[in-house]
């Protein structure tokens, strides 16, 4: 069997459409790693680190010399924040990608907001123009309150900068909202403030998730102790509260991952009176609803 081009540290985490992608590690863990809400990356082996160049390099050329010239379209460089790294080591890397799979159309990453204040919109347009597309930002509330109960280590204008900051250097945005995320106390205020991130900053795509700990509250409730999750009808309320507030022009929005019992699919603005008639009839009628059994989620 041929050697791996690719050293991967389990687990390996990328966003649901990423699913063709080659995964590239040029971090392993996360720089912040201090989210509660957040077990992607405590396992101890995912202690944050980043790869150095000259493996990173050479995984780039192992993996050219492997799959060829034509086969890889999309490479997305993990971990949970790749855009730490200096923007010239970033450009060295997507220069080696051009030039060992030269048919990779998009090269993505996940983007901690903290890391883009570093980073000035010709950094970010470098970047663009060198091969990154994409950056999916997981906001996960729009409220001050909301962020400092889950240590997220950011703030509403926090984020809204740096959202805005890639938008002018023309990378797309892929931004997630946690529904449920500021449990019963604070449901209206972050739907009502998410909206508001949203309709500042005019995300190419905007995904929500549903909250969830399958390895136990107690680290989240270390933060918040008096949280009180929402049961699955303030759920779908607190989403059409969410999308009741947007003002987008042209966001392609998806509430389908697998933690979501209701699919929403749709762009909005064009879209949203038929998405809040699908929250409004799970409202007044769950059972009669085209909900994902219980035994079908997970995150």
């Amino acid at each position: 069997m041929p050697e791996m081009p690719i050293r991967y540290v389990d687990p390996v985490f990328r966003p649901p459409s990423e699913a063709q992608s080659l995964i590239l590690p040029v971090t392993d863990g996360c720089s912040w790693n201090q989210c509660t809400f957040c077990e992607m990356y405590t396992a101890p082996q995912k202690k944050f680190r980043a790869r150095s160049e000259d493996e990173v390099l050479a995984m780039i050329r192992r993996c050219g010399e492997t799959f060829g010239p034509d086969r890889v379209r999309r490479v997305f460089l993990a971990d949970g924040d790749a855009l730490v790294l200096p923007t010239h080591r970033l450009l060295r890397i997507l220069e080696a990608i051009a030039e060992h799979l030269p048919s990779v159309q998009r090269v993505s990453s996940y983007c901690l907001a903290r890391n883009l204040k570093r980073k000035s919109v010709d950094d970010l347009v470098q970047l663009r123009q060198a091969g990154l597309q994409m950056a999916y930002l997981g906001a996960e509330t729009g409220d001050d309150t909301v962020f400092e109960r889950v240590n997220k280590g950011e703030t509403y204008a926090s984020t809204r900068d740096a959202l805005i900051k890639l938008g002018e250097a023309g990378i797309r945005r892929s931004v997630m909202i946690l529904n449920g995320l500021g449990g019963v106390r604070f449901s209206e205020q972050h739907a009502e403030n998410s909206a508001r991130l949203a309709n500042e900053t005019q995300p190419e795509y905007l995904a929500t998730l549903v909250v969830g700990f399958p390895q136990g509250e107690e680290r989240f409730r270390e933060r918040f102790p008096d949280f009180e999750p929402l049961d699955q009808p303030g759920l779908f309320r607190e989403m059409r509260r969410f999308i009741g507030a947007l003002e987008l022009e042209d966001t392609v929005f998806r509430s389908d991952h697998a933690s979501n019992w209701l699919v929403l699919k749709g762009r909005l603005d064009r879209d949203k009176d038929r998405l809040l008639a699908q929250l409004d009839a799970a409202i007044a009628d769950p059972a009669g609803a085209p909900l994902r059994p219980e035994w079908m989620r997970g995150l």
